[in-house]
């Protein structure tokens, strides 16, 4: 059953319309009402019942008495203002009078007045800078305002730069009535320039109408109406240009009627003006007030910066039951002032709505409750450009007293009276499940924006908010300009700031994304928390690339008028803060240590351990990865104000004290090191002499070569990015089967003696394409053209009805710990089809498991953990795997035993390749070498000093004979694969984590710096493209495909390019892509090629290749960096859980 407050229908404009159901059995104001109403006429029957009770009470909190109006007075006062204005104002077109005042006890009457000409209330805030009021008015062509008394010499000296002599004056009681007469002066706002565009932009394209036929839309609101505006309001201007916003009683008017239901309000309760004039919450809080009877209780500005005496003015001396906040208001009390105060068991409160900014967690409202608090919370969600609100939810009361502190995200509800909410996607479609955009409006629930004039009813605005579809109910997700993408990921800084909210010793916080490059939380501590505490508590609840950079703890959150935080305030306070930091450089070798010593444990989470880091400590051996690397590094740079080349190689390469050492010498070179990072400690390796070896662990009867002879089995060896080795092949099998699997044109590599028959090829083929168990049932019809640009929802993780194809774990296989490296699929091409899976884990092992089944063939425990991805040898006997201990393992593919080792002097993360003409075997090591290995004579040929890192793997081309090299340095190096010398280098100046791959005219890589390079053979740099991220990700290389090239990227993009690097298409995902995309054919739609991809949350994606649509996703249970491998119609791919894991794709009927 639906839940009752929501209801859907369709709609021509193919959105998602939700209709006001009501809950509430009181809910029983018509439509009819809230469209022949104005605000004015509904406080006159209020007053005309009660006219003896309080409408207003002002308390000065200046140790006098408050001071009360009863209605009958309000009237009174308001009847002689209307008087006084008819008879000194004339109007042609729009009907606006100003209202530049504080608040005080006339504040009503002069509203009520100003209604009653009729004309609208355009407030001016007397402490808003005057080159914004001076905007708004002008903007307006505000021909008149009121201008409280004592503050008439403000005003004039304020505005007399816009404003001509001959300005007309005229006074009534407590009043100045200014006639304005404007001189040519151009107003110049200081606007914030990268908000600016894209407020054009959206006020392009955010209206649209709900009315579909010819004869709606020719029904439409004029703002020239004599009694068509209730009141004039601008933005902030804190996002672009501020808007001016006209406010019709037809849009008003519903809000008021709804709200005094849902609140059941009555001439009991006493609400505070909470808002300022200028925001339009406070005509909620006014007319809920007047128009029920009740009273309304106003207490100057300054008075609402001072929470204990607001409280205590609020709650103790006038008793408040209705109180309409943003939570940053609220937050201002304290946690301990709101539990004992605001909230507690015996508070006058019956109601707090909270709204204006995203709504506390459900844990942060328990912990404000007092134990049998009864306080009504409301979550109420709207913008001023369909002023005021437009969704309402009330908390239910389990939730709220719930002992099991279940942390559910709170709703945004049901629409209010009148108000239609729409939620589409970026295409402006419906959006049933998942992510979109709000768009509001109604009927007559209509604003005017800047210069309309009028506008059909039934016009929708775009608000900017992002939220969560899923079932009847939408869940905020944030603003549009609170959606950061940082180290590639998306993040939404408000859940950063939910988050810190949790810690229990956080008294209040907000986030900013300071200059788009820094993320940094400020902190109001409870019992003087320090920040070192704060960044450990995120660090165990956020994932690596949400936690902010810095966090600043402070005495207050500054907000604004509007009782929001003032994010401009903090940016200042942040500037101020890093400029101190700058001007105060490093003071000497001392401070940098100790500097050094916190970075250390901030990057690698171990902030709590109170012991001094050790100096031979190593980055990667503690817990250290390449994305922390970065931010470690990044945060260097930071600290010292200079770029620091080389460093992270240091980084990953040697001990803290190295690093220290190193930096030293870049920012004091003219201070002596005690240790040169050449000499430093790096990671320490046994030493073992070749006895040792021959001893432990060679298998005694591998003496000889063993590349010869009958027995060679043939193979093929399959890995990431489809790299794919032909062993022992015919050419014409090896064409037949590219076509088939992986649509990678392989080069002419030599044929050994022992190929396969043309009988045997025929059998094999057959049975290779006779047991794939991808059965698709029929093709789906797609339109020709679609979006380059295509995405998926960050809770979508299964495919819609119309789905083709599934993945379903076949099996998996637990190695111990986590799986970062890729698989190897060694394809033994006998009679009886036969495949092994290779894969290394962190726990030291590498195992070999039968693709089919899933069983465990053999595990070989090694020296330390594994991240290198397993490589075949030329002969098809051996693998080849490198080791975090420094070593290479040459291992027996049939038993999994060592039959030669080779020690680097550093850790290898880097994935062997295979040279098909000679055997030999290439390999990077972090020691800034790259060797050539013969395995059968148990020698290395050559070793490269390739001047930095190698972590990516090296890539081999035939034609021309190069082996490409990238490193952490930033340089590709081309060497000569018989002699190692260098052919050509380029620095692309940021590290290079991604393997170079290559096609017959180029070798492409991906860098840090968010480009994709791509040089010819002879070193030159023939294009480059960008993303909005780091790349990891190796390219992929598909020839069938005229050479498409795809890759991933952290900024969760899947990206697909072609040879000449013009732009294909771009797929979002939900997480970054760290590994290598891999192409296959799919066996029964010969014609189409799909796309396997994995993105670090754990989600495994299947393209269309050609155009870049979901076919499906699935979700493993950890994080993924290993690239998937596809062999028929399964993948195989390892998974941070500690297992590596083999799917099916399977064929679906459509729907």
């Amino acid at each position: 059953m639906p839940r009752p407050g929501l209801a859907r229908r369709s709609c021509p404009t193919r959105t998602t319309v939700l209709e006001l159901k009501c809950p509430n059995s009181l809910c029983t104001v018509t439509k009819s009402s809230s469209v022949k109403m104005t605000l004015q006429e509904m406080v006159l029957q209020a007053a005309a019942l009660y006219s003896d009770r309080i409408a207003v009470c002002f308390d000065g909190c200046n140790n006098q008495c408050p001071v009360y109006y009863t209605y009958r007075s309000v009237v009174n006062f308001a009847s002689e203002l209307s008087s006084f204005l008819q008879l000194h104002c004339s109007f042609e077109g729009i009907r606006e009078i100003g209202l530049y005042c504080y608040p005080g006890i006339n504040l009503p009457s002069w509203i009520l007045g100003i209604l009653q000409v009729p004309a609208a209330y355009s407030p001016v805030d007397p402490d808003i800078p005057p080159e914004l009021s001076a905007y708004f008015m002008k903007k307006c062509n505000l021909k008149y305002i009121l201008v409280e008394k004592n503050q008439v010499d403000k005003f004039k000296s304020s505005h007399e730069t816009w404003l001509n002599n001959d300005t007309i004056t005229a006074d009534h009681t407590g009043l100045t009535l200014f006639e304005l007469h404007w001189n040519d002066t151009d107003v110049n706002l200081i606007l914030p320039d990268k908000k600016e565009n894209y407020g054009k932009e959206k006020m392009n394209n955010c209206i649209s109408s709900l009315n579909s036929n010819e004869e709606k839309a020719k029904k439409s609101l004029d703002v020239r109406f004599q009694h068509c505006l209730a009141y004039v309001l601008h933005t902030s201007g804190t996002t672009g240009i501020p808007k001016i916003v006209r406010v019709p009683h037809t849009c008003i008017v519903p809000n008021i009627q709804h709200l005094r239901i849902l609140f059941e309000i009555t001439q009991e309760d006493i609400l505070f003006m909470a808002s300022p004039l200028t925001f339009d919450p406070s005509v909620v809080e006014i007319f809920l007030a007047l128009t029920s009877g009740a009273s309304l209780l106003i207490v100057p500005s300054a008075i609402k910066m001072l929470p204990l005496k607001l409280a205590t003015v609020l709650f103790h001396h006038h008793h408040v039951t209705v109180l309409q906040a943003t939570p940053t208001l609220l937050r201002r009390f304290g946690s301990q002032l709101i539990k004992s105060s605001i909230l507690s068991a015996t508070t006058s409160l019956r109601v707090l709505a909270l709204g204006g900014e995203a709504f506390p967690s459900l844990s942060v409202l328990r912990s404000w409750r007092e134990e049998d608090n009864k306080t009504k919370i409301f979550n109420i969600y709207g913008i001023t450009e369909v002023s005021a609100w437009a969704t309402c939810y009330r908390i239910p009361e389990e939730d709220l007293s719930s002992a099991l502190g279940v942390e559910s995200p709170v709703q945004l509800g049901f629409p209010l009276l009148g108000t239609v909410v729409e939620v589409r996607d970026a295409n402006g479609l419906t959006v049933r499940e998942g992510e979109g955009q709000v768009f509001l409006g109604g009927e007559k629930r209509v604003c005017f924006l800047d210069d309309e004039i009028t506008l059909p009813f039934g016009t929708m605005r775009a608000t900017g908010d992002f939220v969560t579809v899923k079932g009847e109910a939408m869940f905020f997700l944030g603003r549009q300009d609170s959606q950061i993408k940082r180290h590639g990921k998306r993040i939404n800084i408000e859940c950063v700031q939910q988050v810190a909210e949790r810690i229990c010793q956080v008294e209040s916080c907000a986030v900013i994304w300071y200059h788009q490059e820094r993320l940094i939380l400020f902190v109001v501590t409870k019992d003087g928390l320090v920040k070192d505490g704060v960044l450990g508590e995120l660090q165990k609840h956020l994932p690596s690339y949400a936690v902010p950079d810095d966090i600043m703890v402070i005495e207050a959150l500054p907000f604004t008028s509007h009782g929001k935080i003032d994010v401009s305030e903090l940016t200042k306070i942040y500037f101020n803060y890093i400029n101190l930091k700058s001007s105060s450089n490093l003071k000497g070798k001392e401070e940098l240590w100790e500097r050094l010593q916190y970075l250390w444990k901030s990057s690698l989470r171990l902030l709590e351990d109170p012991l001094e880091v050790s100096k031979d400590s190593l980055f990667l051996s503690n817990g250290g990865d390449s994305l922390k690397s970065l931010w470690f590094s990044n945060e260097i740079e930071n600290l010292v104000g200079r770029s620091i080349p080389g460093l992270l190689e240091v980084i990953l390469n040697c001990s803290v004290l190295d690093i220290y050492y190193y930096i030293l010498q870049a920012v004091f070179p003219d201070e002596d090191t005690p240790l040169n990072r050449s000499n430093g400690t790096k990671r320490k390796f046994s030493v073992m002499n070749k006895g040792e070896i021959s001893g432990k662990y060679v298998d005694q009867k591998s003496g000889s070569p063993v590349n010869s002879g009958k027995e060679q089995n043939a193979f093929i060896a399959l890995s990431r990015g489809n790299q794919i080795l032909f062993v022992n092949v015919s050419e014409s099998l090896k064409n037949s089967l590219s076509m088939r699997q992986t649509g990678t044109k392989l080069e002419k590599y030599p044929s050994t003696s022992s190929d396969l028959s043309s009988s045997e090829e025929s059998s094999f083929v057959q049975n290779m394409t006779s047991k794939s168990p991808l059965t698709i049932i029929q093709k789906m019809d797609g339109a020709e053209e679609i979006s380059s640009v295509l995405k998926i929802s960050e809770d979508e993780t299964s495919m819609r009805a119309s789905a083709r194809i599934k993945l379903r774990v076949r099996w998996k296989s637990n190695t111990g710990k986590c799986v970062d490296a890729s698989p190897l699929m060694a394809i033994l091409l006998l009679n009886q089809l036969s495949a092994t899976v290779y894969i290394g884990s962190h726990s030291h092992r590498i195992q070999a498991v039968d693709l089919y089944s899933g069983k465990v063939k053999w595990e070989q425990i090694l020296g330390d953990r594994i991240e290198s991805s397993a490589c075949l040898s030329h002969c098809g006997n051996f693998i080849i795997v490198g080791c975090y201990n420094g070593l290479i393992y040459v291992l027996r593919n049939s038993n999994g035993k060592i039959h030669w080792m080779f020690a680097t002097k550093d850790t290898v993360k880097s994935s062997a390749t295979v040279d098909p003409s000679t055997g030999l075997i290439y390999v990077g090591s972090h020691d800034h070498h790259a060797y050539a290995l013969d395995i059968y004579k148990e020698t290395c040929v050559w070793k490269s000093d390739c001047e930095g890192t190698v972590f990516s793997s090296p890539c081999l081309s035939l034609a021309p004979h190069h082996l490409y090299i990238a490193t952490l340095k930033g340089v590709l190096l081309a060497l000569n694969p018989t002699t190692g010398n260098r052919v050509w280098t380029h620095s692309c100046g940021k590290p290079l984590f991604s393997s170079p791959q290559y096609s017959l005219q180029y070798v492409l890589v991906g860098c840090v710096d968010g480009n994709l390079y791509c040089f010819n053979h002879m070193g030159q740099l023939v294009w480059q493209v960008s993303t909005n991220g780091p790349i990891f990700s190796s390219p992929c290389i598909s020839d069938l495909m005229k050479q498409e090239i795809f890759f991933g990227s952290h900024d969760c993009f899947i990206y697909c390019y072609n040879m000449e690097g013009h732009f294909q298409w771009k797929f979002e995902t939900t997480a970054s892509i760290y590994g290598t995309p891999f192409t296959f054919h799919n066996h029964n739609l010969s014609s189409e090629m799909l796309l396997a991809a994995a993105s670090t949350d754990g989600k495994l994606w299947i393209l269309d290749a050609k155009r870049g649509q979901l076919q499906t996703v699935h979700k493993l249970p950890g994080e993924v960096f290993s690239s998937p491998v596809v062999w028929q119609s399964m993948l195989v791919v390892g998974c941070r859980d500690d297992y590596v894991y083999c799917l099916d794709l399977l064929g679906v009927t459509e729907k």
